[in-house]
């Protein structure tokens, strides 16, 4: 029994500690959703009404508090209809998090093909739009294209791209070292503060990387900068080693022992 007890007893020590890290992993994951979609007009929202309250509370307006009650419900369902977009956002984003899986990583050849192409265009400064899946599953984007189901190379993507063909101005959709679909659609960006710089390629990068996990690389036609969009951002303008890196973090993949810039090289030579 004396060992029960001592268990017992370190459990109970252990309890408060293991409480609290549980709500604190738990806020952390909440944050990190959060932080991944444009929710800030929801928490800005949540806390401007929070503050009514609590000021009704402390300087007992009644009127106010009357008010609120009342219409608790209400606020709450028209809170609901006002943020859908962003609240679908936050819940595709909770199912689309591997909150404990361990990473197994594999060799990134397709991702080199890729990028030499991606490099070729960004000189020749035509455009390209390419979406890397994750998790999520894109049927309904795949649909809107050509169905290709085809080994993925440089050369078939410098095919598409770099000619008027009539599939140059939609996405790739790669999976693994697939390429699942070209010619295909994407959802424009719902974000209002997007630079007008920025063309139709980078406002459907954005919008697809809203909606789901995957991650996009676009090339721009105007200025030849290549940038990769995930997790409702685009980052703008990356070099070789910045967009390996990446890529490699967000598809878990395994860095060989070459450099993107030494295949580049290659490539080109053997192509002259």
């Amino acid at each position: 029994m004396n060992i029960f007890d001592d268990l017992s007893k370190l459990y109970d020590f252990i309890r408060p500690f293991f409480d609290i890290g549980i709500i604190a992993f738990l806020l952390y994951k909440a944050y990190a959703v959060m932080r991944k979609t444009n929710s800030v007009q929801i928490i800005r929202s949540a806390v401007i009404i929070a503050f009514a309250y609590a000021a009704a509370l402390l300087f007992k307006l009644s009127t106010l508090q009357w008010i609120l009650n009342i219409l608790a419900q209400g606020i709450l369902i028209c809170f609901a209809i006002v943020f859908q977009p962003e609240l679908r956002k936050i819940f595709l984003k909770i199912g689309q998090v591997n909150w404990f899986a361990f990473r197994n990583r594999t060799k990134h050849s397709y991702v080199d093909a890729v990028l030499i192409a991606a490099d070729q265009l960004s000189k020749l400064k035509r455009g390209m739009l390419v979406v890397f899946t994750r998790r999520t599953k894109l049927d309904d984007i795949i649909e809107t294209g050509t169905k290709l189901n085809a080994d993925l190379s440089s050369s078939l993507l410098l095919t598409i791209f770099a000619f008027n063909t009539t599939m140059h101005d939609g996405a790739c959709v790669i999976q693994g070292g697939k390429v699942i679909a070209a010619g295909c659609f994407l959802p424009l960006s719902e974000q209002y503060d997007i630079k007008k710089t920025f063309g139709t390629r980078h406002r459907a990068a954005l919008g697809i990387s809203e909606a789901t996990d995957a991650v996009v690389l676009v090339v721009s036609e105007e200025s030849g900068a290549i940038s990769l969009a995930y997790e409702s951002r685009l980052h703008y303008d990356l070099n070789s080693d910045e967009l390996m890196q990446r890529l490699e973090t967000l598809l878990e993949l395994k860095t060989e022992d070459y450099t993107i810039e030494d295949t580049i090289d290659e490539n080109t030579t053997d192509n002259r």
